[in-house]
C-alpha cells in the first residue's frame, strides 16, 4: 500500500513539475503578432466619447525617438535629447558595464533603460560590456569628420550619435562579431526598445557597413515589430507610411500604431484613458504610439 501511496505521490509531483515548466515556457515566450486595422473598425483608437483632439506643429516631425537619419535626413540642433550627461559624472547609472574613457555622453533615459538590459544580459552570464561612444554634439562630429573621412565618418547632423539615441557598445573580451556580449545583444535588444541599427544584411538600404556595436534606442513595441520583420528603419518608416495604422500584440501586451502626414501644422486625434507617445519621423509626419 505505502509503494502505491509514493507512486502517486510521485506521479502528483511529476505532473505539477510539468505544469510549472509549460507555463514558464509560455511565459518566456518571445511572440509578437501584427495586424493591420481597419480604417473604420470600432476599436482603431477608441470612441468618440474617449478621444481628443491635440494641435500638431510641424516642428513635431524632428521631435522623438522614431527620428530617421541618415544621408537624406539630417537631424537637427533643436532634435537633440535635452538630458544628455556625461555618463563619468553620474556613477549611479553605471551599472553592470564600463566605459571606454571618461567622455563618453549620452541621454540619461536611454542610459537607464540601457543599464536595465545589461543588467538582464548579466543574469545569463554575458557581463563584459562597455560603451565607447554616446552622443557627439555638432562640432565635435564635424572634427571627427575632417580627421576620419568619409569611410570612417559621417558630417555633422547625419550621424545618429548626434541625437543622444544611439551608443557604440563593445566587449572587454573581444571584438562585438565574436563576442558573446555582441552574440546576446543581436538576440535581445529589441526587448528593451533598442535595435541593432546597421545590419549585415542591410547595408544597401541603409547605406553604412555593417556595425554589430552600434545600437539605437526606438522603443517598444516598434524595435519589436522590426524584429519580426526583420526591418531596418528605413524600412520600418515605409511600411508605417503605407499601412497607416496597424496593432502589434508583444507577449500579451497590445499596441496601436498611427502614422500621420504633416504637411503644416494640423490636428489628430489621441485617447483621453490610455498612455501615448507622439514621436516625428524626421521626414513627413509623426508617429503616434499608444500603450495598454
Amino acid at each position: 500500500m505505502k509503494k502505491w501511496g509514493y507512486l502517486l505521490l510521485f506521479l502528483l509531483c511529476l505532473g505539477f513539475a510539468g505544469v510549472t515548466f509549460i507555463n514558464k515556457a509560455l511565459f518566456f515566450q518571445d511572440k509578437v503578432v501584427i495586424q493591420k486595422y481597419d480604417q473604420n473598425h470600432k476599436d482603431n483608437i477608441g470612441t468618440s466619447e474617449n478621444l481628443q483632439k491635440e494641435e500638431i506643429s510641424k516642428e513635431q516631425i524632428y521631435q522623438g525617438n522614431l527620428l530617421l537619419i541618415n544621408s537624406k535626413y539630417p537631424i537637427r540642433q533643436e532634435s537633440v535629447k535635452l538630458d544628455i550627461v556625461n555618463l563619468s559624472k553620474h556613477k549611479e547609472l553605471i551599472n553592470g558595464y564600463g566605459l571606454l574613457d571618461t567622455n563618453i555622453y549620452l541621454s540619461k533615459g536611454i542610459t537607464q533603460k540601457f543599464s536595465q538590459m545589461i543588467n538582464d544580459a548579466e543574469k545569463e552570464g554575458v557581463s563584459h560590456f562597455l560603451i565607447s561612444s554616446g552622443f557627439r554634439d555638432f562640432v565635435e562630429q564635424s572634427v571627427l569628420y575632417q580627421e576620419m573621412g568619409a569611410d570612417y565618418a559621417l558630417p555633422a547632423g547625419y550621424s545618429e550619435h548626434n541625437s543622444g539615441l544611439s551608443l557604440d557598445v563593445g566587449s572587454s573580451l573581444t571584438k562585438m562579431d565574436r563576442a558573446p556580449e555582441g552574440k546576446w545583444l543581436k538576440e535581445n535588444a529589441w526587448k528593451y526598445g533598442f535595435i541593432l541599427r546597421y545590419p549585415q544584411d542591410k547595408t544597401d538600404i541603409t547605406g553604412i557597413k555593417y556595425e554589430p556595436w552600434h545600437i539605437r534606442y526606438v522603443g517598444l513595441p516598434h524595435s519589436a515589430i522590426m524584429k519580426k520583420k526583420n526591418f531596418a528603419l528605413e524600412e520600418y518608416m515605409d511600411y508605417l507610411k503605407e499601412e497607416k495604422n496597424i496593432s502589434a500584440n508583444v507577449n500579451g501586451e497590445k499596441y496601436k500604431i498611427f502614422y500621420h502626414p504633416v504637411p503644416k501644422n494640423t490636428t489628430i486625434h489621441v485617447p483621453t484613458n490610455l498612455r501615448y507617445e507622439i514621436s516625428g519621423n524626421n521626414m513627413d509626419g509623426v508617429i503616434v504610439t499608444v500603450f495598454p
